[in-house]
């Protein structure tokens, strides 16, 4: 294995000698030859001679210093960096012109072309492909852009900012666009797109009074699958007016919707640009699932141009200022705009999918990292996902009150700011007096925590007890843990499902309805109590930890029938399906899952015939662990086979029960409506399809013959892809033919075919992993594209457990050939296909040993980039 670079680290950081003050660029598009002029108005910070600007496989075409051409010997160019010797002590201006090869850039990262149009991604280290530059977070510059291109090719020409000067260049079939941003930024936020598109236009009024021109791109032709998106844009941009007080500051807001992104979509000040994949939706190619995301990943990007671009981070360390803040801002928009319960539900499912593996794996890290070898690699569910959480902590423990006169003065105080974590939590308590020291080990110490609960009730004296117990696990470089602030929002209910008063409680502080455990553990002791109560805790996930409660089968199903928490509810059922799963895969099983399964079908009974409950949540209670959040909860020496015969097991079991009401909710579920991707009317399309896949698992002819029946007569995407996913999942011959018919009537479409790849991949047979390998070589795929390479390879590795964790370890195998081909090409995607192998020494002995060697074998190829070299180094330690 080759040693990695020298790693960044936190503790390392220093200003930099130099502010950019003004950045103009001059861009003279070409494919293959685009000349880049930079002119840098630089200003020393102290005393510092030496000027040095990063590079990344740049081509140095000129050079000059107040306009004065720089002799060979002042300065010492390379692709990586340019050293420019005895600098003045004074402000100057450097001028740099380089050369780069759009076409040849597959990295996707600076300035490249996608389906004819040219485009750039910079965050996290992207500007440096395209000229030299102090390329870090804090070097905040104001942007002037001029942008040269045949109006033949590329008749559309946007930048950063606002519009400015623009016109023919007469006799060259050429033209020019100037745009012009006056908010200082950092060079990760430039942004450039010329091309051929089509676009659907609005505007914005702002509650001050100001129009806003806005405008979506995309490929001619798809203009109507942007509306949505358009809707979403107007809606975020009222709610941050509402929620936070944040208006809109340029009079252009621009989204470009492109084929091929690394990433889901980048927050460029005032140009968006956009994996096209969270752009375009219609009934016909975008489930609802699709239309949530759509709306998602609009108000994220939007919400960016407060929690991000007007404040931006000083360092990479602080990557989840931006990140995890305007993520809990995007799940309090999305939860505005569509069931509040339901949302929450299903951000904790991505959290404890995504999240906690990595947490309890060889690749944890804090929310803020204090150490880095490559940057791209730390755009994590930790710093994303945890992040939020750690926000919306600190939401629950000021209040709302408290938490908006925080945001408050943040805003306030840091506009215009590169940005720390103790900047942001300052101002919280400023604002609110509170403490934050403890609370801050919360950006500090990786893990996910342990709670442990346990209650005791003294009738005689109407007293509960409440013991609740905080440890958190070792990870990489962190072998001991403090303990933390941990919000623990409650309540105590009684017979009758509503909540017990009690008359006084000491042991811990408690406000209202929230304990704060804040040491290793602390006994809270409630007097007054009347009645045996079933403790409801963490409600609404109020901390992401690991709770851990020896509640009785007969407590959990009593949650699941009462607790006014939707959130417990439904983690009450997902605990008694845990246990059976669990039981069942155990190796003493001999095909049984468990005493908790009649307990389950009770619960799962009574939440299909709620119907005062959402549809959506009686949805999100059916879908039972995946196979991944089984092996999670194992923990060690996991045999995926095990785990897969043990949910279907289960799945059977609940089908054998509950069938006629299951078949009798799909036909109630049935009737004719147009279609409308509103909350209402995708929860009932959400239960709808929960229930079929239960029924098809059974594999009964009716079962199979409703899923069919249902996929060629839908009349939108969701019901259809349901049907299918159904047919794949059970691993039926119905299946063939299926995904036959969906190819080629998606032939075309490229966002649909990555469903039908993903689908392919995903089915839980043997034959899979040919399948697979032969898709490899299929038109519709295509290695260039990161949307076709995360739908097939990516959905393989995630999605099928049993397959990709293979005894012979054949699945090992291929995703690592995969890797290191596609790591030539495209890193940053090689590196995050690699991220599937996390939890490999949870595997048995067989499989931890195949995937053992599939590493090192990674580890040891020549020529390995950084990206790939830091995720399989990380991963074996």
């Amino acid at each position: 294995m080759k040693a990695a670079e020298a790693p960044f680290r936190l503790a390392d950081y220093a200003p930099p000698a130099f502010d950019i003050t003004h950045v103009d660029l001059d861009f003279r598009l070409d494919r293959t030859e685009t000349r880049v002029l930079a002119r840098l108005s630089i200003r020393p910070r102290g005393t510092a001679t030496v000027l040095e600007l990063v590079g990344d496989e740049l081509v140095l075409a000129g050079l000059s210093l107040d306009g004065a051409p720089l002799a060979a010997d002042a300065f010492t160019a390379t692709p990586s960096l340019l050293t420019v010797r005895a600098v003045p002590d004074r402000p100057f201006l450097l001028e740099i012109e380089t050369v780069i090869d759009p076409s040849a850039n597959t990295k996707l990262m600076g300035l490249y072309r996608s389906t004819g149009a040219y485009c750039t991604q910079c965050e996290a280290e992207g500007f440096r492909r395209i000229t030299y530059f102090l390329d870090r977070p804090d070097v905040l510059s104001v942007y002037t852009t001029r942008i040269e291109a045949l109006k033949s090719e590329a008749p559309l020409l946007l930048a950063n900012g606002n519009p400015g000067a623009h016109g023919d260049i007469p006799g060259s079939g050429r033209h020019f666009a100037v745009w012009h941003d006056p908010f200082p930024k950092p060079s990760y936020l430039f942004a450039l797109v010329a091309g051929d598109l089509g676009a659907v236009k609005d505007s914005f009024t702002t509650m001050s009074g100001r129009k806003v021109d806005l405008a979506i791109y995309c490929e001619h032709g798809k203009e109507a699958r942007c509306l949505y998106a358009m809707d979403a844009l107007k809606r975020s941009m009222r709610w941050d007016e509402t929620a936070f007080g944040r208006e809109y500051d340029l009079d252009v807001f621009n989204i470009v919707a492109v084929s091929d992104f690394n990433m889901g979509a980048m927050e460029n000040k005032g140009l968006n640009i956009f994996n096209d994949k969270y752009v375009l939706a219609d009934p016909n190619t975008a489930t609802d699932v699709d239309y949530a995301n759509v709306e998602g990943v609009i108000a994220h990007e939007y919400f960016h141009n407060w929690t991000g671009n007007r404040i931006t981070c000083r360092d990479w360390f602080q990557l989840c200022l931006k990140e995890g803040l305007t993520v809990f801002r995007d799940q309090e928009f999305s939860s505005d705009m569509r069931s509040r319960a339901v949302k929450r539900i299903a951000d904790v499912r991505t959290l404890q999918a995504r999240q906690f593996p990595e947490d309890g794996g060889p690749l944890a890290h804090p929310v803020r990292p204090e150490i880095y070898h490559e940057i791209s690699n730390f755009y994590t569910p930790t710093v994303y996902e945890k992040g939020a959480e750690v926000v919306r902590m600190l939401q629950t423990i000021l209040g709302e009150d408290g938490f908006r006169r925080g945001m408050d003065l943040y805003f306030n105080r840091h506009d215009g700011d590169a940005a720390t974590i103790e900047d942001f939590l300052a101002c919280f308590a400023e604002a609110t007096g509170e403490d934050l020291t403890q609370f801050s080990l919360w950006y500090s110490q990786a893990g996910t925590p342990q709670v442990a609960a346990r209650g005791e009730f003294d009738a005689r004296h109407r007293r509960y007890r409440l013991t609740l117990a905080q440890s958190i696990p070792a990870t990489p470089g962190q072998p001991v843990k403090r303990p933390m602030q941990i919000p623990v929002r409650f309540g105590l209910i009684g017979p009758n499902g509503e909540d017990l008063d009690f008359a006084s409680v000491s042991g811990a502080r408690v406000d209202g309805d929230v304990i704060h455990l804040t040491a290793a553990s602390q006994t809270v002791t409630f007097e007054g109590v009347s009645t045996r109560p079933v403790p409801s805790l963490l409600r609404g996930f109020s901390a992401p930890v690991r709770l851990a409660i020896d509640a009785s089968a007969e407590d959990l199903l009593f949650q699941v029938r009462a607790d006014r928490d939707p959130f417990n509810r439904w983690q009450a059922a997902q605990t008694l399906a845990m246990r059976s799963l669990v039981a069942g895969a155990s190796a003493t099983a001999e095909g049984r899952n468990g005493a908790a399964e009649p307990a389950l079908i009770d619960a799962l009974g009574a939440v299909l015939d709620d119907e005062k409950l959402e549809p959506a949540f009686r949805a999100q209670v059916l879908q039972i662990p995946s196979e991944a959040d089984i092996a999670r909860e194992i923990g060690e020496n996991v045999d995926p086979d095990a785990v897969a015969a043990s949910r279907k097991r289960l799945r059977l079991a609940i089908v054998s029960s509950l069938g006629p009401r299951l078949l009798a909710v799909h036909t109630a579920l049935g009737a004719e409506q147009s279609y409308s991707p509103d909350a209402g009317n995708a929860g009932v399309r959400a239960l709808r399809n929960a229930v079929l896949d239960l029924m098809v698992a059974s594999g009964s002819r009716a079962a199979v013959g409703a899923a069919v029946w249902q996929f060629e007569t839908a009349d939108n995407m969701t019901d259809r892809l349901a049907a299918l996913a159904a047919l794949c999942h059970a691993a039926l011959p119905e299946r063939l033919s299926a995904l036959h018919t969906f190819h080629e009537a998606y032939r075309s479409d490229p966002l649909v075919l990555d469903k039908w790849l993903t689908l392919e991949a995903s089915v839980p047979a043997p034959e899979t992993l040919d399948r697979v390998k032969a898709l490899l070589a299929h038109p519709s795929f295509a290695a260039s594209n990161p949307n076709r390479v995360r739908a097939l390879v990516g959905g393989f590795a995630s999605l099928n457990q049993a397959q990709f964790n293979r005894a012979d370890g054949a699945g090992y195998d291929f995703v690592a050939d995969f890797v290191l081909d596609l790591d030539r090409r495209n890193p940053q995607t090689a590196a995050r296909l690699l991220v599937a192998f996390r939890s490999w020494r949870s595997m048995e002995p067989v499989r931890r040993a195949a995937a053992e060697a599939a590493l090192r074998r990674i580890a040891s190829a020549p020529k390995l980039s950084p990206d790939t070299l830091d995720i399989v180094t990380r991963t074996l330690a």
